[in-house]
């Protein structure tokens, strides 16, 4: 009877479910190491089927470019995995980021954005009886400007009335805030 040390034991456990992995997961991978980091953000392993691996990619660009070096992708991948792949096909139909990849911009409440006037202002309701025409609509409009705009800061670039948030955030209005950053 032969002793074997307990990292023998795990180096033949380790060996035995590399044998077992799955192809689809050995390939997820070894995906991004063989392809490229920036490939493979715009391209993703769907599935293997009949030892042709379909991908999806971000858009029909990728998959035509992607298309014409599938060869040699193809050898590459074919070096990493147990059983070797047929053909890659290349599909933008199946393309959809991930939850987590996905960047959604941040929510921003209304009273934290710097022109938020606060509930001081409120929208004049016996206004709306009265508007019959484009006439009375652009009157009511200027004069509820002109309230909301009455007791405001003024903007030091062009002596606008700027809201207190925006001259906290910029030091003046935002059109003049936007001027400057394209500027």
């Amino acid at each position: 009877m032969s002793l074997k040390s307990v990292n023998d034991i795990l180096g033949v456990l380790e060996q035995q479910t590399k044998w077992q992995e799955p192809p689809f997961q050995r390939l997820l991978n070894c995906w991004a190491e063989v392809v490229g980091a920036v490939v493979a953000v715009n391209a993703r392993p769907v599935s293997i089927q009949r030892d042709v691996l379909w991908v999806a990619t971000s858009s029909a660009a990728w998959a035509q470019n992607l298309t014409f070096g599938r060869q040699s992708l193809l050898l590459k991948l074919n070096q990493k995995l147990p059983t070797p792949l047929v053909d890659i096909r290349f599909s933008s139909a199946d393309w959809q980021r991930p939850p987590d990849v996905q960047k959604l911009p941040p929510t921003v409440l209304p009273h934290e954005h710097p022109s938020y006037l606060g509930a001081k202002i409120s929208p004049r309701p016996e206004a709306a009886n009265t508007i019959k025409t484009a006439n009375d609509a652009f009157e009511s409009w200027a004069k509820t400007m002109q309230t909301r705009s009455h007791n405001l800061p003024l903007c030091p670039q062009c002596q606008c009335p700027t809201p207190p948030g925006e001259l906290e955030r910029w030091r003046v209005c935002s059109p003049c805030a936007t001027k400057h950053i394209v500027h």
